[in-house]
C-alpha cells in the first residue's frame, strides 16, 4: 500500500515541508501523527532546520535511519521560515507539497482532505483555514487574534485571491504553481502563503478546509515583534520591491529616525545641559549612529543579526563606514553648491550619495551574509560530534 516504508522506490505523492527551530521535543509525536493520518498516500517529511541549538537536526537525522520517508536539511548561517520553506520545496520531486509547522498546532488529520481536494479539483492551492465555517482560532489570545486580523487586512493590498485566512501557515500547493511563482518570491519572514499568492500573475485556483488551531504543547512560541516587522517588510517588498530594494527602504527609515534622535540629543545637551556645541554635536552624532546600528541589527538585517563579539566588531565597522559616508556627503554637496546648484539640491544629492554608500558598504562588510568558512567547519564538527554521541546513546 502507498505510504509504507517498503515502497521507498515509488515516487512520492506528497512532500510535507516542516521548517524548524528548537523543536526537538515535537519531532517524534509529529511523525507518529503523520504516519497514522497519511496511510494510503506516498509521503515524505522534510525537516528544514535553521541550525537549532537544541539538536533538532541531529534528532531528525537519527529518526531518518529508521524511516526513509524522513529527510533533513540543516541550514548554517541562514534563518527564516519563508526561505526554509522555499529550500524544502526545491529539494523534493513531489508533485504536491504541504507546508506545516512542527509545533503540533496545525491539525494534521485534515491533510488527506486537503490532498483530495487539490488532486480531484485540479487546484493550485488548498489552505487549512481557521476562518471558514467549521474552523476556529482555538484558544488564541484576543490580542493575537486582532494581530492576525490586521495582518489579513494588510495582505489584501497585495494578494491576488480572497483567502479567508491568508495568515495561515498550513497549506498544500502544486509543484506547477510553485514553479510559476518561485522566482518572484521575497522569502521574507514567516508568511510564505502571502508571499506565494502575492507573487502570482494570474487568478489562483484555491480551496479552503476548516480546522481548529491547537495550543502549543512543548517548546516556545517564535512570535515576537520582529515577526510583525518582517511581515510589514514582506508587504512593502510586494508593493515596491521591483523598484527599490525593501532592505534599503528600511535602512533609510532607520536613518530618518536616527535624525530625530540626533536632534533630540543635541537639543538636550546644548540647550538643557549648556554643553559646548561642538561637544554636544559630536556626542549626539555618536549616540544617533549607535542607535541606528542597533535598530538596523534587529530590523533591517534581522536575518544576519550580529551577536556577541561580532556585534562589537560590527559596531566599529558601522562607525567607519558612516564616517566615510559623511565625508562623501560633505564633498559632493560642496562640489555641487560651488557648481551653481541650489543649496537644497546639493544637500539632497549629498545625502543620497552617503545613504547609498552607507547601505552598500554596511551590507557587504558589517552585516555580511553567512559565517566564515572556519566557523562553518567548527560548527559542522560540533554537530557531527553531537550526532555521534546521540547514535552511541541509541544503541
Amino acid at each position: 500500500m502507498g505510504g509504507s516504508q517498503s515502497d521507498a522506490t515509488a515516487p512520492v505523492d506528497l512532500a510535507i515541508i516542516i521548517p524548524t527551530f528548537n523543536e526537538r521535543a515535537n519531532l517524534v509525536p509529529l511523525l507518529e501523527r503523520l504516519r497514522n493520518t497519511l496511510q494510503g498516500i506516498r509521503w515524505e517529511a522534510i525537516f528544514v532546520d535553521d541550525d537549532s541549538p537544541d539538536g533538532t537536526a541531529t534528532l531528525a537525522r537519527s529518526l531518518s535511519l529508521g524511516d526513509t520517508r524522513v529527510r533533513v536539511i540543516q541550514r548554517i548561517g541562514r534563518r527564516g521560515l519563508a526561505s526554509a520553506c522555499i529550500e524544502g520545496m526545491l529539494s523534493t520531486a513531489a508533485r504536491y507539497m504541504a507546508i506545516m509547522d512542527a509545533d503540533l498546532q496545525h491539525d494534521e488529520s485534515i491533510l488527506p482532505r486537503m490532498y483530495e481536494r487539490i488532486t480531484a479539483d485540479r487546484l493550485d492551492l488548498v489552505v487549512g483555514s481557521r476562518n471558514v465555517e467549521g474552523g476556529s482560532m482555538g484558544e488564541f489570545a484576543k490580542q493575537r487574534v486582532r494581530l492576525s486580523s490586521l495582518g489579513s487586512r494588510l495582505s489584501r493590498m497585495v494578494c491576488k485571491c480572497d483567502l479567508s485566512d491568508p495568515m495561515s501557515g498550513f497549506f498544500i500547493v502544486t509543484r506547477e504553481f510553485f514553479e510559476e511563482v518561485v522566482y518572484r518570491l521575497s522569502g521574507v519572514g514567516f508568511k510564505i502563503l502571502v508571499d506565494m499568492v502575492a507573487s502570482a500573475q494570474r487568478p489562483v485556483r484555491f480551496a479552503e478546509v476548516p480546522y481548529t488551531f491547537r495550543n502549543r504543547e512543548r517548546g516556545e512560541s517564535k512570535l515576537d515583534i520582529n515577526v510583525g516587522l518582517e511581515y510589514l517588510q514582506l508587504i512593502l517588498d510586494k508593493v515596491i520591491g521591483g523598484i527599490v530594494p525593501t532592505r534599503f527602504v528600511l535602512f533609510s527609515l532607520v536613518g530618518a529616525i536616527g535624525v530625530v534622535v540626533h536632534l533630540a540629543v543635541l537639543g538636550l545637551l546644548y540647550y538643557a545641559a549648556g554643553m559646548v556645541f561642538a561637544i554636544a554635536q559630536g556626542a549626539a552624532t555618536l549616540i544617533a549612529m549607535t542607535f541606528n546600528f542597533v535598530l538596523n541589527n534587529i530590523t533591517t538585517f534581522r536575518d544576519r543579526r550580529l551577536r556577541g563579539s561580532r556585534l562589537i566588531a560590527g559596531l566599529f565597522r558601522y562607525y567607519v563606514a558612516c564616517l566615510i559616508g559623511a565625508i562623501a556627503n560633505l564633498g559632493f554637496a560642496t562640489f555641487l553648491l560651488r557648481a551653481g546648484l541650489p543649496w537644497y539640491v546639493a544637500g539632497f544629492v549629498g545625502l543620497a550619495v552617503s545613504s547609498v554608500w552607507n547601505y552598500g558598504v554596511n551590507m557587504i562588510f558589517t552585516w555580511k551574509r553567512g559565517v566564515s568558512a572556519i566557523e562553518q567547519r567548527r560548527q559542522a564538527n560540533a554537530k557531527l560530534s553531537a550526532y555521534a554521541r546521540d547514535m552511541g546513546e541509541n544503541r
